[in-house]
Parts: C-alpha cells; sequence; structure tokens
C-alpha cells in the first residue's frame, strides 16, 4: 500500500456511504492518532485496537462511527491534503482553515499530531495529512 492514510480515508469514507456502525481497517501508530482526533473533535463515537482473527498477523483499528437521528454522519467530508507524490507543508501562520473554522485540519509536526488548532496555538507548523469536515 502506498498511501495508508488516503487508505484510512477511503474505508471511512466508503463505510459512511454505506450507513456502517464500524470500520475496522489496519492499525499503525498513524492511524490511531488519526481516529484519536477524529473522537476528540466528535466526529466518530469511540475507537480501539483489536486483534486480528485468528489466522491473520497484526491489530486492527475499529471505529464506531457516529450518526444523527435521522441517520446523517456527523462526518460530511474527509479530504487528503499531503499526498505521497505531492507533500504539502505549511508553517503556522499558514495552517488552514476547514470551511472557516467548522471543519478540522488535521498536521503531522514535530511534536505530534494534531488538529490545525492546536498547531496555531502552539505556533508551530508542519505536513497538513487531512481535512475534515
Amino acid at each position: 500500500m502506498t498511501d495508508p492514510i488516503a487508505d484510512f480515508l477511503t474505508r471511512v469514507r466508503n463505510a459512511i456511504h454505506a450507513s456502517h456502525e464500524t470500520v475496522e481497517l489496519p492499525a499503525s501508530k498513524l492511524k490511531g492518532e488519526l481516529a484519536r482526533i477524529l473522537d476528540e473533535q466528535g466526529y466518530i463515537d469511540s475507537w480501539s485496537v483489536i486483534d486480528a482473527a485468528v489466522g491473520s498477523a497484526g491489530q486492527l483499528i475499529q471505529i464506531r462511527l457516529k450518526y444523527t437521528e435521522d441517520r446523517r454522519s456527523a462526518i460530511s467530508g474527509l479530504r487528503r491534503v499531503s499526498r505521497p507524490g505531492r507533500r504539502t507543508y505549511v508553517d503556522a501562520t499558514h495552517i488552514p482553515k476547514v470551511l472557516g473554522g467548522m471543519g478540522t485540519s488535521i498536521i503531522s509536526t514535530s511534536r505530534g499530531v494534531m488538529t490545525g488548532h492546536d498547531a496555531r496555538a502552539a505556533g508551530i507548523g508542519g505536513e497538513v495529512l487531512a481535512q475534515v469536515w
């Protein structure tokens, strides 16, 4: 797999489109950080790391998606910004705001993966991984 972050976002997007309650994907530290940020920002109900089925190696991240009473997802959109073919780096003053501050930018910084708001407050830039709204 050449772009695990795009795979993460695509699996979540497809699960939302199919109205699934949960989605499972291969675990990694970076994907765990992405799930943590989605949970902290209120886009998903919960996430956990589980062992893979018997005969499979590794662990899985299980994400429980959040829906409203009329089955509309809390996530309206997901977009990969920095790709393997074109990396996007910004300093603290140029961190993009998503929908005028209504969405969330996810930034990989020297102090770890954090939201664009937190990175702006800390005064550090980094690689813009994705945007969620």
